[in-house]
């Protein structure tokens, strides 16, 4: 392989990797803090003690995923002066700016809120600590924004000129409504919901097929999470197929590839489309008629239907991954579409030092994943039993499952 090869295996094993990390955090942030927020509005002792350790469990699961993933987060933007110095010398005037404010939210704003919500249990106001969880939210939301801002540039460069071989910024107001990442954020916010709903509902089918104790905390996780997928689903759908009128503006060549086969990159834009396409249908017409099922509990009832459910929650990644793939690779030989090619923001790194680095990257964040969903299965199977996540103080012995009906 060549030095650009091996700098480009190694960006894309890394992005595709650590996406799945982001993507999960997003999807599931949002129900954890709705999960949050009824808890505190609701006045039944008994029904506020389920909901309450829903938002444990389920937030227990969230920190898990964030927190393994900000670690494979933090060697991201580093591999821009690593690998692709050429790109940092071309635009950094341009992005540079929306990748120090990614960094900032992502790193210091959304991580102290986060540190103050898990920290907060029984120790502040209920409506400052509901406050917390959505900040986290919000501030989750901004940070891909901001890399998207990033990233549509790249695909679309707007609000700049070129001035001695470099761009300058001539109109942070196109940057910041940039089509190309505005339709993205849409798509990636509900991709994401989709993402959390349909591990939430799999989960929840899982445990209330073994005929878990915990059935109320279950039955309304259940019914969360499969109204978000079901309609989140739906409208990713929607959403997505905006996009193929400005990519055929913006990036002919992408339209191109994907549909002549004799072009480069036609095989895999034309596997990874499908794979979006047949696995996102797959994922919203199986919700749709889910939701219908939830009528007298034929969903859980029929245990093949309960766990068919627990089966899709790889779906939504998958989909995503194919997503990524057309967006990125599409765009080739372009790293900013129109204007610098992948070669010539190639940085002058000898190809034994980019193979070492690669093979160590890939190898680093492989084991990172393996850890993330061997930690997430393990403490999905548990079910609440045994949550130390918001605990006041250490357990003693395990809780009596509650019984408040929902």
């Amino acid at each position: 392989m060549s030095a650009a090869d091996l700098a480009r295996l190694q960006f894309a094993a890394t992005t595709g990797i650590h996406w799945l990390f982001v993507i999960l955090t997003m999807g599931l942030v949002p129900l954890v803090a709705i999960m949050h927020t009824r808890a505190a509005c609701t006045s039944d002792p008994a029904k506020r003690a389920v909901r309450e350790r829903m938002t444990r469990f389920w937030g227990q699961l969230y920190v898990i995923n964030y927190a393994v993933g900000i670690v494979t987060g933090l060697v991201m933007e580093f591999q821009f002066g690593l690998s692709w110095s050429g790109l940092s010398k071309f635009a950094g005037n341009v992005f540079g700016a929306p990748l120090a404010l990614e960094t900032l939210i992502a790193f210091f704003a959304e991580s102290t809120f986060l540190g103050m919500w898990i920290f907060g249990w029984g120790r502040l106001r209920s409506g400052v600590h509901v406050t917390l969880i959505w900040l986290v939210a919000l501030t989750a939301y901004a940070s891909g924004y901001w890399i998207l801002v990033a990233n549509g540039f790249m695909q679309h460069p707007v609000g700049y000129e070129v001035r001695d071989g470099a761009a300058y910024l001539t109109d942070f107001g196109a940057l910041l409504t940039n089509p190309s990442a505005l339709l993205a954020l849409g798509h990636l916010t509900l991709a994401a919901l989709t993402t959390g709903g349909v591990l939430v509902t799999g989960v929840s089918t899982f445990h209330l097929a073994r005929r878990t104790e915990e059935t109320d905390l279950f039955r309304g996780s259940l019914r969360l999470g499969l109204w978000v997928a079901m309609l989140a689903s739906f409208f990713v759908i929607i959403v997505g197929d905006l996009q193929f009128p400005l990519i055929e503006r913006t990036q002919p060549g992408k339209l191109a590839a994907l549909e002549e086969s004799h072009l480069p990159w036609h095989g895999l834009l034309r596997v990874s489309t499908d794979v979006m396409t047949i696995t996102g249908n797959t994922v919203s017409t199986i919700t749709f008629v889910a939701v219908f099922l939830l009528w007298k509990d034929l969903l859980v009832r029929w245990r093949p239907l309960a766990y068919l459910m627990t089966a899709l929650i790889p779906f939504p990644f998958i989909a995503s991954a194919g997503g990524w793939v057309l967006r990125e690779v599409g765009r080739q030989p372009w790293l900013i579409y129109g204007e610098l090619t992948v070669d010539d923001a190639l940085s002058h790194v000898s190809r034994g030092s980019l193979a070492v680095s690669c093979s160590a990257f890939i190898a680093i964040f492989v084991a990172l994943a393996a850890v993330n969903w061997t930690l997430l299965t393990r403490f999905a199977r548990r079910g609440p039993y045994g949550i130390q996540f918001g605990a006041t103080e250490p357990l003693t012995e395990e809780p009596r499952p509650a019984t408040a009906a929902f």
